[in-house]
């Protein structure tokens, strides 16, 4: 399991996706820790901010140099954060 701040950013800047990235720290943790992934380097997870879980799937990302974790809307709509929000997250490596 691990815990972390990040800030929710926007893909693009009339994308709907938004993200989060993972710390370095996490991201090499993950990629060391992780044998098997799945397409595009993707890595599933298991998710929660405030009262919302879900899982979805991590992604590398070059320009970060970090894992990617897509926010969905439900999501962002649930605990009131968006563009520029500053969340804590819970993030458990499925196996």
């Amino acid at each position: 399991m691990y815990e972390f701040e990040s800030t929710v950013w926007r893909w693009r800047d009339d994308g709907a996706w938004h993200f989060l990235t993972l710390p370095d720290d996490v991201s090499d943790d993950i990629d060391d820790r992780t044998a098997l992934k799945a397409g595009f380097g993707s890595v599933k997870v298991e998710v929660t901010i405030g009262s919302s879980t879900w899982r979805t799937s991590i992604f590398p990302s070059k320009e970060a140099r970090a894992f990617v974790l897509p926010v969905k809307k439900a999501v962002r709509v649930a605990e009131g954060c968006e563009d520029g929000s500053r969340v804590r997250v819970r993030l458990r490596v499925e196996t």
